[in-house]
């Protein structure tokens, strides 16, 4: 008993001490079981505590006072760590006074090579929970939120003195779990985050600002071929096989396969310790017997391995930390297909966990010297105030979980074999250098070579990156070689088309890839005929999904026909299978119609019947009547001996309605298609007894039926309204539209749509709430559920801006809804000028 302590803790909470984490109807139960004492440990008693997997050795590299609550950290081209901390989290388990600005940005430095910083620079402070940073030009990206600042020193002290805001939308203070982090800069030359739906790139002066896929919760990183990895608290491992933006393309193609991939289904997690102290430690399942964490409650920054002082079998696996089980989990990632899928590494155990409950693994990076560096916020409080229950409140005050605070460790996992190595020089390395570290075995060289060729943008490599692109002998170099000329601007027509002839299919599908600038150039006709060309033999499953999305990207009969050769030789894929229907948004019914005329198809094939769903279904989301009653007749006509291809449309036209989502009720009723008259193809598809057309009669209406409704004509707006509605378009445009497209159809894996939304046109009290908070969690939209995250957006407008935007949208692509007024988003307002966090479904529906 002298090492561990009894908790006996059954009793219910009482009422008088609920939190705000707690949830109607839930029994707060304490566990009963022996746990070991969980007293803050000196940096050197923590060590002690860690357990590693055999073959390796755990390094202390920094700690307090040299570093205090660090959640994120950079290395510079020195190997210097720039490393963030957050001060004010979380300073007692109200969160009272954590938006103190005390916050830093410092710069650890190690002058004496003996691989352990002696010199800490404190580069900016005075920060409100500071969460994320991006090494950029002669300055760092910082995340302030719900600022994302560009910070530079100018004058030379190690101290910033100049700040420029990037954006103004970069999260929130309020609900820290859920807002935007990572800033990663990535292969395609583009900075990327988790928890935010765009992206930016550097440019000499400024930041390009961009729409992208909603990624993950805490923590974003990248594979060597710029494959992004993200995930959540209960999913470990998460993936883009495929750059979001082609998935975008085509607004009717509902969750195409590519984004945020399951990469792992097992969330089981081996702690070394008990784990009372989860906040929902009181749920059955959530604990073993022993107390040990049964599954991921907190997963974040996941890191694939990039390294080279590693064994072999390390490169590529996904390392994700855990700090709720005090834990970092090695999973190995299998790639076929252009899929990829992962299992634990481990039987039972984990690659590093330690005895002690203040370790909070909350980030790991790849390092200069090829070691995984773990960042350690080591405190008792990990959970955030808004998410608090009851149980937690108790564990935390019974075992003086509270105190102390502003500790943290940063360590570095090596292999026992591998030998010291000196911090890099690159900072001053002249470009003839950088080019020859493109080819480095070890990532972050190759990525950092990559970045500072790219700023400084030195003419004169150009020859050697070119050279380098044709004739590396490592794969890798030449893909990075590849990218930094597009970084640059000045990859040209030779470099790409002798790049499609390489052996290794990456080096190939990264040539398609930045071939597409070309297509727009007086090189199109060579370019596309060689990317044709390549379509037809194509063998390679890489190559042919990057084939799809960029012949996708050029509306000529050319590039149709070889997305017609990939159809038939890989429409079994299916990423390539959506890559293909991605690039056909409004041409589906013109493939489709030749598609049915062409004998080769007469023949059932694996993916071909899918295909042939995938089209019929885009051509009806369109909602265009008389594509649809082609369709139909299109599906009527098909002969019985292809029964395959008429039940495959059949299914894809039926496909459209509405499915099952978390809402035990429609909030208003789905829209049908009107058409002039009952179509021909509908009338002999009904002869055919086909239980799916009735499913398909219950989409469409005409003159005559019971559920046909002429349309009301709107109320014309006011004056006073339409001046709100004029102002609304233009914050629609410079906002909104990113998102959800100027057309209202939103993207797929991002925004949801917003034409004949019922959240659009339903409740203004509700469509407030939305727009003042955000939403998060499943939300039906139209009949199918979306996976949502949206950002709040009260702190950055008006009531009248928040009116105009909703006003514009209210009657916008015939829509006929009443104008929001801004007196109705200063009533909401006040209404919940308390809320911290964005709002669910089953919270929406309530309100009327």
């Amino acid at each position: 008993m002298c090492l561990r302590i009894l908790l006996i803790l059954a009793l219910l909470v009482p009422l008088s001490r609920a939190q705000q984490g707690d949830r109607t109807g839930e029994i707060q139960n304490a566990p009963v079981f022996s746990v070991p004492p969980s007293p803050p440990l000196s940096s050197a008693e923590a060590l002690q505590t860690l357990k590693v997997a055999p073959g390796f050795r755990v390094e202390l590299v920094a700690s307090e006072p040299m570093v205090e609550d660090p959640v994120a950290m950079a290395f510079d081209p020195d190997g210097r760590m720039w490393v963030v901390e957050m001060r004010g989290y979380m300073p007692n388990v109200d969160g009272k006074d954590e938006d103190q600005p005390i916050g830093r940005i410092v710069v650890l430095e190690d002058t004496d090579g003996d691989g352990k910083p002696d010199k800490r620079t404190i580069f900016a402070d005075g920060l409100v929970m500071p969460r994320g940073i991006c090494l950029v030009r002669d300055g760092v990206l910082v995340a302030e939120p719900p600022k994302l600042w560009f910070m530079r020193d100018t004058d030379g002290d190690g101290k910033a003195d100049e700040k420029t805001e990037v954006a103004k939308d970069y999260g929130n203070r309020t609900s820290i779990e859920h807002t935007a982090n990572g800033l990663v800069w990535s292969l395609d030359n583009w900075i990327y985050s988790a928890n935010y739906t765009f992206r930016f790139r550097s440019f000499e002066e400024d930041f390009k600002r961009e729409a992208t896929a909603f990624r993950g919760q805490w923590g974003i990183s990248q594979d060597d071929f710029g494959r992004l990895f993200f995930n959540a608290n209960e999913d470990q491992l998460r993936c883009d096989l495929v750059p979001a933006a082609y998935l975008f393309r085509n607004p009717n193609l509902h969750s195409p396969a590519g984004l945020n991939v399951q990469v792992i289904k097992d969330q089981s997690v081996w702690p070394a310790r008990p784990n009372p102290g989860v906040n929902r430690g009181y749920r059955p399942g959530q604990l073993r017997t022993n107390g040990t964490l049964a599954t991921f409650t907190a997963a974040c920054s996941p890191v694939i391995y990039r390294g080279d002082t590693f064994p072999a079998e390390f490169r590529g696996n996904a390392f994700v930390c855990e700090p709720a089980g005090n834990l970092v989990k090695r999973d190995i990632l299998t790639e076929k297909d252009a899929d990829i899928t992962a299992r634990s590494a481990y039987d039972r155990s984990e690659f590093l966990a330690s005895t002690d409950e203040r370790f909070r693994p909350v980030s790991a990076y790849n390092g200069p010297d090829g070691a995984l560096y773990v960042v350690d916020m080591y405190r008792g409080i990990l959970q955030h105030r808004v998410y608090v229950t009851s149980y937690l409140r108790g564990q935390i005050e019974q075992r003086h979980l509270e105190a102390p605070l502003h500790l943290g460790r940063i360590y570095r996992v090596v292999a026992e074999t591998a030998p010291r190595r000196p911090a890099p020089k690159l900072a001053k390395a002249s470009s003839e250098e950088l080019v020859k570290y493109l080819s480095h075995p070890n990532g972050w060289w190759r990525d950092t070579a990559q970045r500072l060729l790219v700023e400084n943008n030195n003419p004169s490599v150009i020859p050697e990156l070119q050279a380098k692109a044709l004739s590396d002998t490592n794969y890798l170099g030449r893909i990075h070689a590849l990218w930094t000329l597009d970084g640059m601007n000045v990859l040209d027509k030779k470099t790409v088309l002798e790049s499609l002839q390489h052996e290794n299919p990456k080096v190939r599908a990264t040539a398609i890839r930045l071939s597409e600038p070309l297509l727009k150039t007086t090189e199109k006709t060579e370019v596309l005929t060689r990317l044709v060309g390549l379509a037809k033999n194509e063998r390679e499953a890489d190559a042919q999904l990057q084939l799809a999305f960029t012949l996708g990207q050029i509306a000529e009969p050319m590039a149709e026909q070889g997305m017609l050769s990939i159809a038939r030789n890989s429409g079994a894929n299916k990423y390539i299978r959506d890559a293909l229907l991605s690039g056909l948004v409004v041409r589906e019914l013109e493939v489709l119609e030749k598609i049915l005329a062409d004998q080769e198809w007469r023949e059932k094939k694996p993916g071909r019947a899918e295909l042939l769903t995938g089209l019929a279904r885009c051509v009806f989301a369109e909602h265009k009547g008389r594509r649809v009653e082609k369709l139909l007749q299109l599906a009527a006509d098909e002969p019985t001996d292809l029964a395959w291809r008429k039940a495959a449309l059949l299914d894809g036209i039926g496909e459209n309605s509405p499915v099952k989502g978390k809402s035990k009720q429609p909030v208003v009723k789905m829209k049908l298609l009107r058409l002039t008259a009952k179509p021909a193809g509908l009338i002999a598809l009904e002869k055919t007894n086909d239980p799916r057309v009735e499913k398909i009669r219950s989409l469409i209406t005409w003159p005559g039926q019971p559920d046909y409704q002429e349309e009301a004509p709107a109320t014309p707006l006011t004056k006073e309204q339409q001046a709100l509605f004029d102002a609304g378009k233009t914050f629609f445009e410079a906002t909104c539209a990113q998102c959800h497209q100027p057309h209202g159809l939103g993207q797929e894996g991002l925004a949801p749509p917003l034409v004949d939304s019922e959240w659009v046109l339903g409740s203004d009290r509700r469509l407030a709430r939305i727009a003042l908070h955000g939403a998060h969690g499943k939300i039906d939209v139209k009949g199918r559920p979306y996976d949502m995250d949206m950002p709040a957006f009260g702190a950055a407008f008006t009531d009248e801006q928040v009116a105009s935007i909703l006003t514009y949208i209210r009657r916008s692509w015939d829509h006929g809804a009443a104008p929001v007024s801004p007196d109705t988003i200063k009533t909401v307002r006040s209404e919940t000028a308390k809320r911290e966090e964005a709002w669910t479904q089953a919270e929406l529906l309530k309100i009327p």
